[in-house]
């Protein structure tokens, strides 16, 4: 009998400091995801800021792996926009930092054309993220662009554009790098079935 006690009791501290170790044996929070800053500068854009100013909060909202912000100077931005008098076009990304710089045109043909140009200034955003038009879908995704009419005012990724851009650029380096610059020219015309590429 007191050798049972003996062994339960050489137990005892055995456990405990078991019981202790697989406390301090859990996981690790998990360290927050690195984030890619992509800066732009807004400095030829004349009337748009305000819109690329919304449409910018709108994507820093949506997405968790890429943060939109003004450069500190134009020289050092990774893209810019710039008011145009034609139609909107954009460089495809995903543009990342170190890389090849991005454009934005915004282009006045689809503001007279009757498009809300927080949409357009955003839209054009997605494209510099990595995103494809999809002109069919509804006025809820984005990337639709002058798919749904000059009625949609949307200016927000849904869930699903959100999580691509998220993809686009986890671990700190944009997953899908196009081999080479494309410019994507949208044509936000009623008329227009497709865009140019």
């Amino acid at each position: 009998m007191i050798t049972r006690i003996v062994a339960v009791a050489a137990l005892i501290p055995a456990m405990v400091g078991t019981a202790s170790g697989v406390a301090s044996a859990q996981a690790e929070p998990k360290a927050a995801t690195a984030v890619v800053t992509l800066t732009y500068d807004a400095s030829q854009a004349g009337q748009w800021a305000a819109a690329i100013t919304q449409g910018v909060q709108n994507w820093n909202s949506a997405v968790h792996n890429v943060r939109l912000q003004a450069a500190n100077s134009a020289g050092s931005a990774n893209f810019v926009y710039k008011a145009t008098s034609g139609w909107p076009q954009t460089t495809l990304g995903p543009i990342v930092p170190g890389g090849s710089r991005g454009q934005v045109q915004l282009g006045q043909e689809a503001v007279n054309e009757g498009y809300d140009v927080t949409r357009i200034a955003a839209h054009e955003t997605g494209h510099i993220l990595g995103l494809l038009d999809h002109y069919s879908g509804p006025c809820s995704e984005l990337m639709s662009g002058h798919g749904p009419g000059t009625a949609c005012l949307n200016a927000k990724p849904n869930a699903a554009e959100a999580a691509q851009v998220d993809r686009n650029y986890a671990g700190r380096a944009a997953a899908v790098r196009p081999e080479r610059q494309q410019i994507v020219i949208d044509i936000w015309s009623p008329s227009a079935s497709t865009a140019q590429r």
